[in-house]
């Protein structure tokens, strides 16, 4: 195990990730990688705790440049997700490395007779991370602290829609890692398909499923593994028994939480048939009570960009020309939308029908469709005919109607009664299944990730498997041969017997 004195270049040399090209970098990692072999506890905790002190000492700047990006970002939205969410993860990966990181025996009884097995948990090299404009640094970042706490280099490419942020990571990140350990690559390295291609030796992307499929399809060609944390329409049911005040009031706010940019926001919702009417005025009078202005309000966030905010509005208006109700809450004496300030009112839709484009597209903004529901096969087949979402919002009690659900559907999580609390507790998984991702991380998921199991086995028999199954092969072979099919017969017929039985 290396030790931090191992390293070439000290952190703090400031040498910037754009005086290389793309290639120099993967190469100047790979070549270190290399040099100073698997990275000991403390060197993997020192590179986590520089990535929490990065994030703390320039917290401001960056603040302020995620406002700039976005238009108008309130304050408290990017320290609890782009700064200190970061943070839980990284303190449960900084806590729990060095148990993590040690080889695991098995085999133990197998050892006994002289066959002794372990498994390593090796970094893979060099690790590439694509991450997205709407946490540009929660999206980064976290995965980033997984990959240094399973012993990696780090390319980073944060998004270049988000490109003022970008510019403050880039800028300060010399000052805390060695471009040998953690590289910030900036649109002046080229595009998101340049990075794509770098033949990494595992490639992490968040956003969009149509990009996903195109960085997989880049990945493919070199043979990098991929984790891909993509989109997806998030359905949300309200169980029949379920208080409606209380799941208007949970609903309208997980839908609105950064402007409704976020990947886990429910984006259409069941409601049972008669009580449609009641959610809908409950959701429109919390959304009045949180925000009583919209254009001028600091605390409303803009839609990052012209291009997103039009086709937002767009989803709008093909609904309610193709029969949909819209339900909007417009202060008085404003006019939303608006296309300077990029401000779209918080939008209940009734009335969606197939062939809308709000059906089939992932809104990412302000929009909650409703749906009536009697039975929850309709729910279920409606969920099962747009793909399996990354989450599903269960509205209720635990119970035996959950449980339908879970077991005819699929989705990356289920969340009930509260809003992406799963990407918290360090125990669960976080990424999707199907169109909404592939792979997973947080906590030891995240390790895994970036882990490769070694195996390592070690034989003291006095006889090998290679004389065994080499020829020549003699009576005695043939017998043994015999011996095994007989024996496997035998075991398998009584399994396919218990089976029947049950």
């Amino acid at each position: 195990m290396t030790k931090p004195a191992a390293a070439g270049v000290r952190a703090g040399d400031k040498v910037s990730s754009e005086a290389h090209s793309l290639t120099e970098l993967l190469e100047i990692q790979k070549a270190a990688f290399l040099r100073d072999g698997v990275p000991d506890a403390e060197t993997r905790i020192d590179r986590i705790n520089r990535l929490g002190q990065l994030l703390l000492d320039n917290a401001d700047e960056i603040v302020a440049a995620l406002n700039e990006d976005f238009g108008t970002r309130p304050r408290e939205v990017s320290i609890a997700t782009d700064v200190a969410g970061c943070l839980i993860d990284l303190t449960d990966q900084r806590r729990h490395v060095s148990s993590w990181m040690g080889d695991t025996a098995v085999g133990r009884i197998q050892g006994l007779l002289g066959l002794k097995q372990r498994l390593r948990h090796d970094p893979l090299g060099v690790v590439g991370i694509m991450g997205p404009w709407n946490f540009p640094l929660q999206l980064t970042f976290v995965p980033a602290g997984s990959a240094f706490a399973a012993g990696n280099r780090v390319l980073m490419r944060p998004s270049s829609v988000t490109a003022k942020t970008t510019e403050v990571i880039a800028r300060v990140a010399p000052d805390y890692f060695s471009i040998e350990e953690l590289a910030v690559v900036t649109s002046a390295h080229g595009g998101g398909s340049d990075f794509a291609k770098l033949p990494v030796d595992h490639m992490f992307f968040t956003g969009s499923p149509e990009v996903g499929a195109s960085v997989a399809q880049e990945a493919a060609k070199n043979l990098v593994p991929v984790t891909l944390e993509l989109g997806g329409k998030n359905p949300a049911i309200v169980d029949y028994d379920t208080d409606i005040t209380a799941a208007a009031n949970f609903l309208a706010d997980a839908r609105m939480i950064n402007g409704g940019q976020v990947c886990l926001c429910p984006d259409y919702v069941f409601v049972p048939e008669g009580k449609v009417g009641e959610f809908t005025e409950k959701v429109l009078a919390r959304w009045t009570e949180s925000f009583p202005t919209i254009k001028d309000n600091p605390q409303y966030t803009s839609t990052v960009n012209e291009k997103n905010y039009t086709r937002i509005v767009g989803l709008i208006d093909d609904a309610v020309d193709m029969g949909a109700t819209k339900h909007q809450v417009i202060p008085a004496g404003e006019s939303l939308p608006d296309a300077e300030a990029r401000k779209i009112p918080p939008t209940l839709l009734t009335g969606v029908k197939a062939g809308m484009k709000v059906e089939e597209d992932e809104v990412f903004g302000p929009v909650l469709t409703v749906y009536p529901y009697r039975e929850q096969s309709e729910a279920v087949d409606k969920i099962n005919s747009a793909g399996h979402p990354l989450t599903m919002y269960w509205v209720g009690k635990d119970n035996e109607r959950l449980q339908y659900i879970a077991d005819h559907t699929r989705s990356g999580s289920i969340s009930g009664n509260d809003f992406a609390m799963h990407l918290l507790t360090g125990h669960l998984p976080f990424g999707g299944v199907g169109r909404s991702g592939m792979g997973n991380y947080h906590g030891k998921f995240g390790f895994d990730t970036f882990t490769h199991d070694r195996a390592v086995f070690v034989s003291r028999l006095p006889i090998t498997f290679a004389d065994i199954v080499s020829p020549p092969f003699g009576k005695f072979d043939a017998r043994l041969s015999d011996i095994q099919m007989t024996m496997w017969r035998f075991l398998n017929g009584r399994a396919l017997r218990k089976s029947s039985k049950r």
